[in-house]
């Protein structure tokens, strides 16, 4: 039987800077990412997986995304993540114009439990403050919000408000089935 992941042995995973070599990689890792959320039409996700290919190359090659190829000791990748630093605004308390923010984190199913997504937002955090910056921020899904907890991300007060009707209902019917349930009951 299968160990639990929590309580799978920690193996020394090594990580490395992705280069444009690695663009066809992260765009499989993001679109595995998005395909195991479960809340996106697959259609949707093909057709994302070019747009982001096509966004992320000249980003790497500026350097205004930085991204991180996690290897398991065979040499085998088992995830990624990145960081884009969004354009911002100045606002009170924050000069930067650009904003830290990670995205894409992904891990391959065999290879959860061993630590692999707290060493890609680790790397993250470690580069932004290394340059700087006084704050970082992400969007979580239900899978990964325990990971970023235990790294100290809180929730903060973002508000959205949908426009496309289709999207609206899609958020709604993920946010029901991420609400917390009574203990006893199922889904």
């Amino acid at each position: 039987m299968p160990r639990e992941p929590s309580r799978r042995r920690r193996v020394r995973l090594a990580v490395r800077r992705a280069t444009e070599a690695d663009i066809n990689l992260l765009v499989a890792h993001r679109v595995a990412m998005f395909t195991e959320m479960g809340d996106r039409p697959a259609r949707a996700i093909a057709r994302h997986a070019l747009a982001y290919a096509r966004w992320l190359r000249p980003r790497l090659r500026s350097a205004d995304v930085v991204a991180w190829v996690v290897e398991h000791p065979l040499g085998t990748p088992v995830g990624s993540g990145a960081l884009w630093f969004q354009p911002g605004q100045p606002r009170p308390g924050f000069d930067d114009l650009k904003i830290p923010y990670i995205l894409s984190v992904y891990t391959r199913p065999d290879a959860r439990g061993l630590g692999v997504a707290t060493t890609a937002v680790r790397r993250a955090v470690d580069l932004a403050k290394e340059l700087g910056y006084a704050r970082i921020s992400l969007h979580a899904s239900a899978m990964g919000r325990g990971v970023y907890e235990r790294l100290g991300f809180g929730s903060t007060t973002e508000m959205r408000l949908w426009l496309d009707p289709v999207q609206r209902r899609r958020d709604a019917r993920r946010r029901a089935a991420e609400a917390p349930r009574p203990k006893g009951t199922r889904r």
